[in-house]
Formats: C-alpha cells, sequence, structure tokens
C-alpha cells in the first residue's frame, strides 16, 4: 500500500525516512504492550503495580512510535493490523494479541484510531476500560456510546473512526480472488495427474506458479479461500482433494510459523502428496465396494509410487526433494504403524507430519465413491483429537485445531436460538475456540436465506450473557443443504 500523496508545500514526515521495517517492529512492540495492558486493566484494580507498569510501558511505546515515525494511526482492515501504512505480520507468537485486539475493536465499530502525542498513561486507562465494558450489542451503537465517554472523561488523546466501506470492497475482491486461485489450482493439479497417468511431461512450472498463488492468497487473507474447501467436488475428488490438502497444510505452516519459502515447499510437497495414485488403476480409485486384500496392496503402494513418479519428474525439471519424502511419509503415523512399513528406526519429517492431518481431515469430510456418507468437520476434528490410533502429532494437531476451531469451517451446526447455522470462520479470539464466526441460514421457523448473515457467537448483551451458542452439529444433507453454495 503507497503513502498518501502530501500536499505542496507540505513538510515532510519522519516516516519518509525510516523502513517499513522499523515501523513493523516498533508496531509490533506496540500490540504486544497494548495486549498486556488491556489484560491487566481488566484483571487487577487501578492501583496495582501490574497495571501501572503495562500503561507506563505502552505509553512509552506509543510515543517511541512518534518519535520514529512522526505520527501513530492503528488501521484495522479485514483481519489484518496497520500502523501508518504499514501492515504488521501475524505470525504464531503474536496470534492471539493481534487476534484478541482486532475482535474488540471489530466489536466496538472502531475502523481506525488516530493518536495524539501527548497520549498519557491516564488517557489509556480510561480508553481500554471503556473498551472493555460491556453496552450495546451493535457495533455502531457501541461506537456512539464510546465516543461520548471518552468525550465526557475529557479524553481527547484518541480520534476514532469507523470500519470503511472500501474494507468490504476489499474482502469481496479477496472472495473473487481466491475462487480465480481455488480454480486454477484444480485445473492445474488434474493437468499435472493426467500428464504423470499418461507418462507425458509434467509442466512443473504451472504448478509452481499455482501453489505461489496459494500461499499469498493464505498470507494474505486464508479465511476465503480455507471456505472454498467446502466445496469438495465429488466428480473431481482426486484434484480437490490435493488442492484442498495444500490449503490446509499452508495455512498450518502459516500458523507454525514457516518461513514463506518454507511455506512454497510445503505447498509443492502437500499438492503432490498424492501423485502415486496416478499410477494405480482407475478401477481402484473409483470402486464403491470394499478392496480384496490384493487390491489393497495395490492401493496401500501409492506412496512410494509416488517417490517413483517425482523422481521421473525431477530428472526433467527441477523439484524439491521434500516432496518425495511427504509422498513417501504422509500414511506412516508417528509411531510408524501405518504404511508403507519400513525396517529401519526414523522418524516422519514436519512437512509430512503437517501434510498426514491435513490429508485425513479432507478425505474423512468429504464424500468418495466408497464414502457416500462424510463425517462433519466437526466428528473428524474430535476423532482426530482423541484417537491415538490415528498416529497424529500432537503439538501440531494443537495448531492445526487452533486454525480451524473445534467446530470447523462449513460445519452446519444449530444455536440455541434454533437457528441453522454455518461455519464461516474460525473466531481471531484465542480462547474462543468453540464460538465461531458463523453464517445463520435459516431461522427458528425454518425458514431458509441466502447467502445469510454473519454472527460471531463470542458476542454478548449488557448482562455479559452469550447471545448464541451452539448446541449441536447437523447433517446438511438432512436439510437438503449444499455446504459449498455458501462460499462462492
Amino acid at each position: 500500500m503507497t503513502a498518501p500523496a502530501r500536499a505542496p508545500g507540505a513538510s515532510p514526515h519522519a516516516s519518509d525516512s525510516v523502513s517499513d521495517a522499523q515501523v513493523r517492529r516498533a508496531g509490533r512492540s506496540l500490540i504486544f504492550t497494548l495486549y498486556g495492558a488491556l489484560r491487566a486493566v481488566k484483571l487487577y484494580p487501578v492501583e496495582n503495580a501490574a497495571v501501572q507498569k503495562a500503561l507506563a510501558d505502552v505509553t512509552a511505546q506509543a510515543r517511541s512510535l512518534f518519535e520514529l515515525a512522526g505520527e501513530l494511526e492503528l488501521r484495522m482492515s479485514g483481519e489484518f493490523i496497520f500502523v501508518n501504512q504499514t501492515r504488521l505480520r501475524l505470525d504464531l507468537d503474536n496470534f492471539a494479541s493481534f487476534s484478541h485486539l482486532l475482535a474488540l475493536f471489530r466489536g466496538a465499530g472502531i475502523g481506525s484510531i488516530t493518536l495524539e502525542p501527548k497520549v498519557e498513561a491516564k488517557d489509556w486507562l480510561i480508553f481500554l476500560s471503556l473498551l472493555q465494558t460491556p453496552s450495546a450489542d451493535d457495533p455502531g451503537a457501541r461506537f456512539d456510546q464510546l465516543i461520548q465517554k471518552l468525550a465526557g472523561a475529557g479524553v481527547t488523546a484518541f480520534t476514532l473512526t469507523p470500519p470503511t466501506d472500501h474494507n468490504d470492497d476489499d474482502l469481496e475482491k479477496n472472495k473473487e480472488r481466491a475462487k480465480r486461485t481455488y480454480a486454477q489450482s484444480v485445473a492445474a493439479t488434474r493437468d499435472l495427474m493426467t500428464s504423470v497417468r499418461m507418462g507425458a511431461s509434467a509442466n512443473i512450472k504451472k504448478v509452481k506458479r499455482v501453489v505461489q498463488g496459494i500461499v499469498d492468497q493464505i498470507l494474505n487473507e486464508e479465511t476465503s479461500l480455507i471456505g472454498l474447501t467446502t466445496l469438495r467436488d465429488y466428480d473431481e475428488y482426486t484434484f480437490t482433494h490435493s488442492v484442498n490438502v495444500c490449503i490446509f497444510s499452508v495455512a498450518l505452516g502459516k500458523r507454525l510459523g514457516l518461513t514463506k519459502l518454507q511455506l512454497y515447499d510445503l505447498g509443492m510437497a502437500a499438492l503432490f502428496h498424492d501423485i502415486g495414485k496416478s499410477r494405480v488403476p482407475q478401477g481402484l480409485l473409483t470402486k464403491a465396494d470394499g478392496l480384496t486384500e490384493a487390491e489393497w496392496v495395490q492401493m496401500a503402494a501409492h506412496p512410494w509410487l509416488g517417490v517413483f513418479a517425482l523422481f521421473q519428474v525431477r530428472g526433467m525439471q527441477e523439484l524439491p526433494y521434500r516432496s518425495m519424502v511427504v509422498a513417501y511419509e504422509h500414511h506412516m503415523k508417528i509411531d510408524l504403524s501405518g504404511y508403507p512399513r519400513t525396517t529401519h528406526a526414523r522418524k516422519m519429517g514436519v512437512f509430512s507430519k503437517i501434510v498426514a492431518i491435513a490429508d485425513s481431515f479432507d478425505a474423512a469430510t468429504s464424500r468418495r465413491v466408497y464414502q457416500t456418507v462424510p463425517w462433519s468437520p466437526a466428528e473428524v476434528m474430535r476423532e482426530m483429537r482423541d484417537n491415538p490410533r490415528r498416529g497424529m502429532d500432537a503439538v501440531i494437531l494443537k495448531a492445526f485445531i487452533n486454525l480451524t476451531g473445534v467446530y470447523p469451517v462449513g460445519t452446519l451446526v444449530v444455536l440455541d436460538t434454533f437457528e441453522l447455522a454455518i461455519v464461516h470462520a474460525v473466531n481471531p479470539i484465542a480462547d474462543m475456540l468453540s464460538r465461531p464466526i458463523v453464517r445463520i441460514i435459516a431461522d427458528a421457523l425454518g425458514n431458509l436465506s441466502h447467502p445469510g448473515v454473519l454472527a460471531d457467537l463470542a458476542d454478548r448483551n449488557a448482562d455479559g450473557v452469550y447471545l448464541r451458542t451452539i448446541i449441536k452439529t447437523e447433517d446438511p444433507q438432512r436439510y437438503g443443504i449444499r455446504i459449498g453454495d455458501y462460499f462462492v
């Protein structure tokens, strides 16, 4: 994003001479201290030493940013926080603080906060206390109340503005970009698998561009692309499954703090993880009945067949070696009780553990020829979490649950208001994994609506009581609902 143009004759800001990296580092420090101050103000009385130190820290950090950049504006756009014109990066170590602040600002109807250089600790105390005080349910009404109370308290160091319509435009553009990325990814995967099956040369450059598009989209705004994994095309399962596993793996890798280059390698490995199935007889892949023992042996050979296929591809074009490792290991399980069996002690690689979790989740929630009634995403998540025989890495699985929530995207739920809703996104508040953002698609009388209305299940009324709560999950087929229709 470019900085706004200066009027002729205006004096240059200090920010013109500092780099984005400097602002980003100082901005991250401000977010950390702001989060710490919010928690301290909420947990302890004003005179407590922890509160006084937290307020002093956030005041000092704000002044440091003024000295560095000459101005200070915090702006919320979609799932991102900007300091002045610089977007702060969301990493594993700052996920809780970012998410909590975004949820607070969104709930209070705040789009941006411009601070004055004179901001003091007492200003922060009043602002943060009011920000966390339950009031009106509607963000617009809460915003008006917050402005009035700040004015009544004589606090003039903060200038608040509501979200702009431009944010909604950005979200729509991200959604359209995600659709293009997903469609291009499925087409490229179809061409790749067909080329390998026919013994023709695969276009790796095209696949690399697809993976780069997925990584860039996940880093920019992951919600739209993850939502499209609910499409899970029955007729093109092999291709959509590979793309979905790539999307989940890259999003999980991002949560685990992998670099952009590592995410590219992980995305390639995830997209190629089932390439060995292109060398399994088509009749076995589409067989509706159970496999015989001989047929199962053929099917279970696809990991090492995938290694052979990738060796052949790698001989013609550059391909990360990790892709072969993941193709070989993704069904092994961490205790090596899966397949292929190994005669030597080994440990699954991190990429293989990530792809194994993404693969298991998407496979179990998809309708296939031999699985006409898939599990609900919430059921799959419970099984992966509670059944150690699934062979998942516990730490990476926990990160996956933080990514998807207890009720993953696409889960049909019944609320205590008797409304039907589809889980739209995980709640950005770290301790609200069981209270996702949902899209209400039917009222208490069963009247369906499209596209429905978004609702945050973490919202409470003035008494602190949650407005809506999930009471159970449901099978979409029972109501004739196609989950994917609500994400396109």
